[in-house]
């Protein structure tokens, strides 16, 4: 039986009718302010506002080992924060799915909950915990594996734990929806039929969980990679990286061309590694992408 756009109940538009305005909302200040920064990175503009035309002036400044240092540095704080978010939530995730499932509820409002705080209270916190004074040096101390207390802020250890923290919650729900679905016979069958922890974890688990995984994963290491505060207030702004450059330039009284142009340029490295990652995880989980 055939039906015409004429025929369809005036309800089955509602949950278009819902999101337009989100939708709207999105286009206008969101894509529509991307654009028109790509496009800053491509005009050359004389200090009295006039358009003099297009030009790659902008985009070849950067192609200098500084800059790409820059970009690679972001790279690997991206890449390490999602694979450290990764490990420390699949257990997790598996945790709140099955052992404590009773509680998962209540597990998922604590693990939400400090996230309805104030950002920059979350960095006071941990400037108490890193400082040379603080909760991790007496820790260390009183269990004897350090004599004299150092200062672990202003380091890229302080800027990573950071990171991980603030994303973690990120990683974590995508896998507790998709571990939270799985059939828990299917782990016990692979045990009974003499599999190990290892071949049941990477033959059943994962392709189960794939969507989750990858989800997660995108979660977590697109934003990382433009990352610019936490880098700024923990790292002590002794290191680049492609956040810190973008809002310097960006924000600069006559550099605004520059900071679009790296924008751009930060944002084709980030396309295309995500895509070789995206390749790269497709390749070593087997099996089809289940919810």
């Amino acid at each position: 039986m055939k039906f015409s756009l004429s025929s369809r109940s005036p309800t089955s538009q509602l949950p278009f009718t819902f999101g337009a305005p989100a939708l709207i909302w999105q286009v206008l200040f969101f894509y529509l302010p991307l654009v028109l920064i790509a496009i800053s990175g491509f005009v050359k503009v004389t200090e009295t506002g006039d358009i003099l035309g297009m030009t790659f002036d902008h985009f070849l400044f950067f192609l200098r080992p500084l800059y790409l240092k820059v970009i690679f540095s972001s790279f690997l704080l991206a890449f390490s924060n999602t694979l450290l978010c990764l490990a420390i939530a699949y257990p997790l995730a598996y945790f709140l799915a099955f052992t404590g499932k009773r509680y998962s509820n209540l597990f998922l409002f604590l693990l939400i909950v400090p996230f309805w705080t104030n950002f920059l209270l979350h960095v006071y916190a941990w400037f108490f915990v890193l400082d040379k004074d603080g909760f991790l040096n007496l820790l260390l101390q009183n269990l004897g594996l350090v004599q004299n207390p150092t200062s672990m802020l202003n380091t890229p250890f302080a800027i990573l734990i950071m990171m991980v923290y603030y994303y973690l919650p990120y990683m974590v729900l995508p896998l507790y929806s998709s571990l939270e679905k799985m059939d828990v016979r299917l782990i016990e069958a692979s045990f009974d039929l003499g599999a190990t922890w290892l071949q049941t974890f990477r033959r059943i688990m994962l392709p189960l969980t794939k969507r989750g995984l990858k989800a997660g994963f995108f979660l977590v290491f697109i934003p990382s990679f433009g990352e610019f505060a936490i880098p700024e207030l923990m790292g002590g702004d002794k290191q680049m990286f492609v956040g810190t450059v973008v809002s310097d330039y960006i924000l600069g009284e006559e550099t605004g061309a520059l900071g679009a142009a790296f924008t751009v340029l930060a944002l084709i490295f980030m396309l295309i590694t995500a895509g070789i990652l995206y390749w790269v995880i497709e390749r070593l989980i087997p099996g089809k992408t289940h919810g």
